[in-house]
């Protein structure tokens, strides 16, 4: 009987290494070509991924919870779809610098002081900056291939490390590991402090005329299967705020201000247990409708775990909505190699001076958090400034 491997996908070019959080099927089980068979979790992305062949899934060889390289096997299925290629790889995809971890061979060692070569990813050895490990340490108890110290080495070696600090009689409380997504999130969120210099700026916006063009085309979007929420004039007004401010559009390679030439904006969404961000390339050049159509469409597929490795990368700018669960406004971190994000606060009626009168508008407040290394505090006002100017005067 013919036999398939099942491998660990590469999803994306700077990911070399996965996570099996969930399998959809177990050992006897039938299966067809394309039918959802495991989900994994990257640094970049929650993803369910499909079976290469149909017939029956005969071993499963990695266990949920398990971190293993890309292109190792992780189940087998016999059957009639063998002649799938079972070592298929997703296509690795770049942002618009070209620049990755990817520019350092998988297979490089990193070098600690007294010249020890360790075998290691970009990602472990940006693990081991981030908290301060020297991979000498580690030298000889790496369990990947050629005793490469893997992403799951050294996140066992942190948490042995913090064990061995806690007291020994850690009274109440239980010690509940992080998710995949939850420690990348985590990784991210503290790089990203120690890289940018942090500033923010706020300003209201009467939502007035955007709601009245809303009422206006909802009928006509939906007629085309669109629903029309706020968000995407949000992203159209910060589009075209960007083509009139490029820094905003940017990123920080050491001495070097690199200008990204196409304009994609993410939103974050919100997942059970962290977030993830599709991003819309080329934004600035859609119209209101197709904005409203990829938000939705990224949405309902990021929190279904359908979204592709391409769709979460190459962003140049980020949005993000906490005002969905009635926060006025948040200060975001900035989504390195991003220098700028914009949070959303909850749109709410309150009463505001307007021609010398009390009148009562809906009213929102805009929170860009910026990085002051590149970006003034009067860049990022007059930006400010701008995405107010065009929702408030909204024509529909």
């Amino acid at each position: 009987m013919s036999e398939t491997k099942v491998i660990m996908p590469q999803m994306g070019e700077s990911i070399f290494e996965g996570t099996v959080t969930k399998w959809l099927k177990q050992p006897g089980d039938t299966i067809a070509r394309d039918e959802p068979l495991f989900e994994i979790s990257t640094d970049k992305i929650d993803s369910e991924i499909p079976s290469p062949a149909s017939g029956t899934l005969k071993e499963i060889l990695i266990a949920e919870g398990e971190t293993v390289e890309i292109n190792t096997v992780v189940a087998l299925i016999t059957g009639t779809g063998s002649d799938a290629v079972s070592d298929r790889k997703a296509s690795p995809t770049t942002g618009d610098s070209g620049k990755s971890d990817a520019d350092t061979p998988v297979s490089s060692a990193s070098k600690p002081p007294g010249g020890t070569s360790v075998p290691s990813s970009p990602m472990v050895r940006r693990m081991a900056r981030d908290h301060g490990i020297d991979l000498s340490e580690m030298e000889g108890k790496g369990t990947g291939e050629g005793g490469r110290i893997t992403k799951r080495d050294i996140q066992s070696f942190i948490e042995q490390r913090e064990e061995a600090k806690a007291p020994a009689n850690e009274s109440a409380g239980e010690r509940v590991p992080m998710t995949a997504m939850r420690k990348s999130i985590a990784e991210h969120m503290t790089a990203s402090r120690r890289t940018s210099a942090h500033v923010a700026t706020v300003f209201e916006v009467d939502c007035s005329a955007i709601l009245n063009a809303r009422a206006v085309l909802k009928p006509e979007f939906q007629r085309s299967d669109v629903d029309l929420t706020i968000t995407p004039f949000f992203i159209q007004a910060v589009a075209k705020a960007i083509r009139k401010f490029p820094i905003i559009n940017s990123s920080v390679d050491g001495d070097d201000v690199i200008h990204k030439k196409a304009i994609n904006v993410g939103i974050a969404v919100a997942l059970e247990g962290g977030l993830i961000v599709p991003v819309i390339p080329k934004t600035d050049e859609m119209k209101l409708l197709d904005i409203a159509r990829a938000t939705s469409d990224l949405g309902e597929r990021a929190r279904t775990k359908k979204l592709l490795p391409d769709e979460v990368q190459g962003g140049t700018f980020t949005i993000t909505n906490p005002g969905n669960f009635g926060g006025l406004f948040g200060i975001p971190i900035i989504h390195q190699p991003q220098v700028a994000i914009l949070a959303m606060g909850g749109i709410e009626s309150r009463p505001v001076v307007v021609d010398e009168a009390i009148a009562v508008r809906s009213m929102v407040y805009l929170a860009l958090s910026f990085d002051h290394r590149i970006i003034d505090g009067a860049v990022a006002d007059g930006f400010m400034a701008d995405i107010k100017h065009t929702l408030e005067n909204w024509k529909s």
